[in-house]
């Protein structure tokens, strides 16, 4: 595999400085070519998702589940694809979660506002194009949302 990423890398060489490619790279090596740490980076650095496959979801048909928080509610829609859970979930008006979480997540805002308090203190504020990303065991965290919210989340 790490093959097979080399040799890609050097067929289609990504020119960062100007935001076209070429199917050559230019002379030198590797190290020498503009924009080569994000390349590594991006080589090494991305989601394994394997086992799934193509299918489109209408998030409309997929039942809402109601989560109590300790105020409100959370209404999740779920899809579950090998290990990867896929959610819409719209929180209610004075929704609290009810525990810590410690989960990583991918978390995008469609609408309203998330308030993600952490265990350090800190409030991240998410409105509509804002999303947050953590790890698993990473920060511990848990939401609010003062006039509800609705949230894509990978998890």
């Amino acid at each position: 595999m790490r093959r097979f990423r080399a040799e890609c890398r050097r067929e289609l060489y990504i020119d960062l400085l100007n935001g076209g490619f070429t199917a050559e790279p230019p002379e030198g090596t590797f190290h020498d070519w503009p924009g080569h740490e994000w390349l590594e980076a991006h080589n090494r650095c991305h989601m394994e998702i394997r086992n799934i496959e193509f299918e489109t979801t209408d998030w409309a048909t997929v039942e809402p589940i109601a989560h109590d928080g300790e105020t409100g509610v959370a209404h999740w829609r779920t899809r579950q694809f090998s290990d990867i859970r896929v959610r819409i979930v719209d929180y209610s008006p004075g929704y609290l979660a009810d525990h810590w979480c410690e989960k990583g997540h991918v978390l995008l805002c469609l609408e309203g506002e998330l308030h993600t308090e952490l265990k350090d203190g800190r409030v991240e504020v998410l409105r509509p194009g804002m999303s947050y990303q953590v790890g698993d065991g990473m920060q511990a965290h848990r939401s609010y949302s003062p006039h509800g919210a609705k949230l894509f989340i990978v998890d």
